[in-house]
């Protein structure tokens, strides 16, 4: 079997790589190492930035999303019970960001796949990455108690921060960055309707709250808790109390009780590989990078690294020109490189650290203050969150 492109991962990244390099003609394999129902299953992020909407809509796949999408051209800091509302539209001449949940734009790319007749293999198991240093690599896997292999020009691999991509880079070609936060977010998932109109993100001396949606009818809330912190050890009616106690007051009792249907805690890190590229292999998405959720870029800093790799294989296939591709992990890692920043102040400036003293809390106020009052800063805090162009 022989493919000119095999992608590993059928998470977003990997299915939007497929979904762009299928309409420019060139032939993919995905492989997905979990079942389809598992993958439609996985409860992640839902702000979408303007150019990983563009992204979709250059897909075709956007129609959806537009349809049961909302729009936010605002986002909502609070501390300590002051509040701030960035205009995000006056802010960057009129730029906003979508909300639609990573399932939603999974199933969208994964039947818009299906119906073009392109194949994905599930429950792909113990899969192998061969001769990356030559320009002919392949890849082995076992479905069905078969062993496969497929020849190919090139690996992507979108599997994510465990999967086999990164750890078949030859060990010593790879630098890695990493930061692991001493906390954690518990999130709680419920059919109810949105307490605010857009999302807000509030520091509060028991720790960072956030107030998110997936819909008009459908909502998502995070409070900070400790990292050995276990999902089931919190009732709906404990998080919902403690949730209240972070919020200002007049959403605070706007807030409901009610039934959830998924509750997990994340864990926070930072974390970036360098270079993304190994000789026929690419690593994009979480395979290369992790940003704590904070500045709702994990999704999107994905599409990017896409944008970036799809662009470079197309000019490959097209043109016969290697540029795109030599430009790739330098491209990408500008971009992961500004993100990674933005996600570490958001989230240094919002959250309350174990052992902080007195002078860091008041320069976290100081930059609330700052944001509030300077408007050169809060445009700064605006354009990054809309997102920077590619």
């Amino acid at each position: 079997m022989r493919r000119q492109v095999v992608i590993i991962g059928s998470g977003p990244a990997g299915l939007l790589l497929g979904q762009l390099l299928g309409r420019a003609g060139i032939d993919t394999l995905i492989l997905e190492r979990s079942t389809r129902e598992h993958v439609l299953s996985r409860i992640r992020a839902g702000v979408l930035e303007r150019g990983t909407v563009a992204l979709l809509e250059k897909a075709g796949v956007a129609e959806r999303l537009h349809r049961e999408g909302l729009v936010h051209s605002g986002v909502e800091l609070a501390f300590d019970g002051d509040r701030l509302r960035l205009d995000l539209a006056a802010l960057t001449g009129g730029a906003g960001v979508s909300v639609y949940g990573q399932t939603e734009v999974t199933r969208d790319l994964m039947e818009a796949r299906e119906a073009a007749g392109r194949p994905t293999v599930f429950e792909a198991g113990d899969v192998e990455i061969r001769d990356i240093e030559t320009a002919c690599p392949s890849v082995s896997f076992t479905v069905h108690g078969e062993r496969r292999t497929v020849a190919c020009d090139f690996v992507a691999a979108c599997d994510g921060f465990h999967g086999i991509g990164r750890r078949s880079v030859p060990e010593g070609a790879l630098r890695t960055f990493e930061r692991v936060y001493p906390f954690g977010w518990l999130g709680l998932l419920t059919d109810a309707p949105p307490v605010t109109d857009e999302l807000v993100y509030a520091n509060h001396p028991r720790g960072f709250a956030l107030l998110s949606m997936r819909s008009p009818t459908r909502s998502r809330y995070y409070v900070q808790v400790p990292l050995e912190t276990r999902a089931e050890d919190w009732s709906d009616e404990r998080f919902f109390d403690e949730l209240r106690l972070r919020l200002p007051a007049g959403m605070a009792s706007r807030l409901r009780t009610t039934p959830s249907i998924e509750k997990s805690v994340a864990p926070l890190r930072s974390f970036v590989a360098e270079p993304m590229r190994f000789g026929s292999l690419f690593l994009a998405g979480d395979a290369a990078h992790i940003v704590p959720p904070t500045g709702a870029k994990g999704l999107n800093l994905a599409a990017g690294d896409v944008h970036y790799l799809s662009s470079g294989l197309i000019e490959h296939y097209r043109e016969g020109s290697d540029a795109g591709l030599d430009r790739y992990s330098e491209r990408a890692l500008g971009r992961v490189w500004k993100a990674e920043r933005f996600s570490w102040w958001m989230t240094s400036m919002l959250h309350r650290f174990p052992g902080t003293d007195a002078f860091a809390e008041r320069m976290q106020r100081a930059e609330f203050d700052h944001v509030a009052s300077v408007r050169s800063a809060a445009a700064n805090v605006a354009e990054n969150y809309v997102g920077l162009p590619f």
